[in-house]
């Protein structure tokens, strides 16, 4: 009896021990602003081009996400960068909290493509979009194995409708942050249908920046309520 209940207590706590390590993932849903392909007020030409990231007002101004976290928050490392992974992004990043094991993976998505920017959100929500991106020799998955799930940009459920299964694949505890006008309102049947936990979105209009992102995740990654 001893023996089994040394052996129980020996594998709880080298549980306990492998999940308090492994890191854990965020991954970004960037829609970059669009004045030609998106029902927005119009913002200046040059950071209101969606197929330029570099300049663009979500992503390469100066509180765009990349720009935001690469060069103006002391917490975040910027460890990759790779052009045009696939279909539709054109730009993607992957950041290192430099205090706790927390990686954040950001994808930029041609304005254009704010359809399937939302549409990969939603599925990641729901646990049906798989990313694995190779993290010192090793794979390390986003997309639905990710831990919390960002969507950042115009709310573009204002102008189209989106008609896809979001049950969840698997009991995976996901959670989201929706930063885009009026997201609670728009997101909230497709977030309930994917089984996600929203941790924050909006009641109104806003400006979707990125030390906005930053401040939530600021508690989200040291566990505050």
């Amino acid at each position: 009896m001893k023996t089994r209940l040394f052996l129980i207590i020996t594998l709880v706590f080298l549980f306990t021990q492998l999940h308090a390590q492994s890191p854990r993932g965020i991954h970004v849903f960037v829609a970059l602003c669009d004045n030609v392909h998106q029902g927005i007020v119009p913002v200046p030409e040059k950071i209101g081009n969606g197929k330029d990231p570099f300049n663009n007002l979500y992503w390469g101004a100066g509180y765009g996400v990349k720009t935001y976290f690469s060069k103006k928050s002391g917490d975040w490392k910027l460890i990759m960068e790779q052009k045009n992974p696939s279909s539709g992004i054109l730009e993607r990043v992957l950041f290192k909290h430099n205090t706790e094991s927390v990686y954040l993976l950001a994808d930029a998505y041609d304005g254009e493509k704010i359809r399937m920017a939302t549409e990969d959100f939603l599925k990641a929500a729901s646990g049906h979009l798989e990313v694995d991106i190779e993290v010192d020799g090793v794979s390390t998955q986003f997309g639905g194995k990710s831990d919390m799930m960002v969507y950042i940009g115009h709310d573009g459920l204002m102008d189209f409708d989106v008609d896809m299964d979001l049950s969840p694949a698997n009991s995976f505890f996901r959670e989201t942050i929706i930063l885009a006008c009026y997201s609670k309102e728009y997101f909230t049947p497709h977030i309930r249908a994917a089984g996600a936990h929203p941790l924050l979105w909006t009641n109104g209009l806003m400006a979707p920046e990125a030390y906005t992102l930053e401040w939530a995740l600021d508690g989200w990654v040291i566990d505050e309520t």
